[in-house]
């Protein structure tokens, strides 16, 4: 048969079927339409073994957009930028890859999960409807389709579609942008457009690969913190909170701070930065702790100084209360605070830890800072509440030599590394001065001009702490003198009294007529 033949058979076919199609459509009633497309579709399976599951775009009543639909889409995005020809480009916010490429319409790639394959579809339909509503939407529809052979159902719907939400929610998590928040004052919750947590992007670049400290403990932290990380099922097994307490303690400048900021980059955790002095009492402190979310680091900074409510309990004279409450009347007084006192409690703070409302979130840390571990109540560290305690010391050598190789990119030097070791034995430098003098102050100094300067200022850290010791040394032999010389006084005083008492004695005896 000729090609021209063909043609004309096939479109006389095809005729014939759109006027049947139509007929059908048009004087057939409904009902047996029905019927008659239930058993044509049961006859198609036959046919065609495959399943086909719809995601929509926009889902309930009032047609917001999915998050199941997102999930997906940010789980396939990882697969179409390989796979797919045509992708569609979009700019998210708050993210870490603002660029995101994804599939374009009608397009199409497969995955495969078990050594079961699917394929995922990307769709839209164009509505026709002119209705009216008070939520008026887009009239392109978009969906994904996930097509799979039926003799895989019961793997699909369960095991994989959960597999496709939770890596969805992981590569969303990982790349978002990370947030630092702090706590709004109470009245201003009620305003318009206002909310309890203010924040800001949090772009601290502090990792624990330039973190100045011993290379060991460094090590211990980071695999404690993979441990807590993985430890969900660990956690709900021994029946605690998925949360974990850790308490930085040292003298300022031993890099506190930024250990939070390493820790919250290496965990990809948002940081909530709760400032105690702007909270009136313990119910706020709930509130605070509910608009919390999951994966996120609660920081309470300084918290000897927050309030007067970390202070040790001991049994106390009347005295001592009535001392105690003037000397917080006058702080009080100086920092003008008597007019907004507030009324949170160590109790409350300690619930918040530990209590009830500290199993409302999952996966959270807790950190406390303080420069005066002693200052602190033994219950508010105890360990359940703060975990692991983390003493944030003096630079070592092997915390130098960290900072050399940030500040100065030098790993060693024969002739002045020793020296500086040495100097760093002898001397308490925090890290942060440390840091200050390897840090070049021109373009002209180069990196053994930053090490000599360092060794100057080590030099004269150490003769000055000579010179404290010596005073102090000085001190000590004056205040032994003193008492030597005082108890001397004291011995001599008694001895006296001790003859004039035996010579008021022996004048009793004579006058009563003892002594002959």
């Amino acid at each position: 048969m000729k090609i021209g033949e063909i043609w004309s058979q096939l479109g006389s076919i095809m005729a014939s079927i759109m006027f049947v199609y139509a007929m059908f459509d048009k004087f057939f009633p409904p009902h047996l339409r029905r019927y008659f497309l239930k058993y044509t579709n049961k006859f198609s399976t036959l046919f065609y073994p495959y399943i086909q599951i719809k995601f929509h775009e926009l889902s309930g009543e009032k047609l917001k957009h999915s998050e199941t639909y997102k999930t997906i889409q940010t789980y396939l995005s990882a697969n179409s930028s390989q796979s797919a020809r045509r992708l569609k480009a979009e700019v998210i916010k708050d993210s870490q890859n603002p660029l995101v490429l994804s599939m374009d319409d009608n397009q199409e790639i497969v995955d495969e999960f078990n050594g079961i394959k699917v394929w995922w579809s990307a769709n839209h339909t164009t509505s026709k409807s002119q209705s009216f509503s008070f939520f008026p939407t887009s009239d392109e529809k978009r969906f994904l389709t996930l097509t799979f052979h039926k003799r895989n159902r019961d793997v699909i719907t369960t095991s994989y579609i959960q597999h496709v939400l939770e890596e969805g929610k992981a590569i969303t998590t990982k790349n978002r942008q990370l947030k630092l928040y702090t706590n709004n004052p109470s009245k201003e919750w009620m305003r318009y457009m206002s909310t309890k947590w203010s924040h800001t992007s949090f772009e601290h670049p502090a990792c624990f690969e330039t973190l100045a400290m011993e290379p060991e403990k460094k090590e211990e932290i980071i695999n404690d913190l993979l441990k807590f990380k993985e430890g969900k099922e660990y956690y709900t097994k021994v029946g605690k909170a998925w949360k974990r307490g850790y308490l930085l303690f040292g003298p300022p400048g031993t890099g506190k701070s930024t250990m939070i900021s390493a820790i919250a980059n290496f965990m990809n955790y948002d940081v909530y930065d709760l400032e105690l002095t702007v909270v009136k009492d313990n119910n706020e402190l709930k509130r605070l702790l509910i608009e919390t979310s999951n994966k996120s680091i609660i920081v309470i900074e300084d918290i000897d100084c927050s309030l007067n409510l970390t202070g040790q309990r001991k049994m106390k004279k009347e005295n001592d209360d009535d001392e105690n409450e003037e000397k917080k009347k006058l702080v009080d007084k100086a920092k003008g605070e008597e007019k907004n006192e507030s009324k949170l409690t160590l109790s409350g703070l300690l619930n918040f830890i530990d209590g009830i409302w500290s199993a409302c979130g999952a996966e959270r840390i807790i950190i406390f800072t303080t420069n005066f571990v002693d200052k602190l109540d033994p219950a508010l560290i105890r360990r359940g509440r703060m975990d692991k305690h983390i003493e944030m010391s003096y630079c070592s050598y092997e915390a130098f030599k960290v900072l050399a190789r940030n500040y100065l990119d030098v790993e060693s030097h024969d002739e002045l590394f020793p020296v500086i070791g040495k100097l760093l034995e002898d001397t308490n430098m925090t890290p942060a001065d440390v840091a200050e003098n390897l840090m070049p102050k021109s373009i002209t100094e180069d990196f053994e001009t930053c090490l000599k300067k360092l060794i100057q200022s080590l030099e004269e850290a150490k003769k000055k702490l000579e010179e404290e010791e010596a005073k102090k040394k000085t001190e000590e032999k004056v205040e032994e003198a003193r008492l030597k010389e005082e108890k001397d006084k004291q011995k001599i005083a008694q001895e006296e009294e001790n003859v004039k008492a035996n010579e008021n004695s022996k004048e009793n005896d004579k006058e009563n007529g003892l002594i002959h």
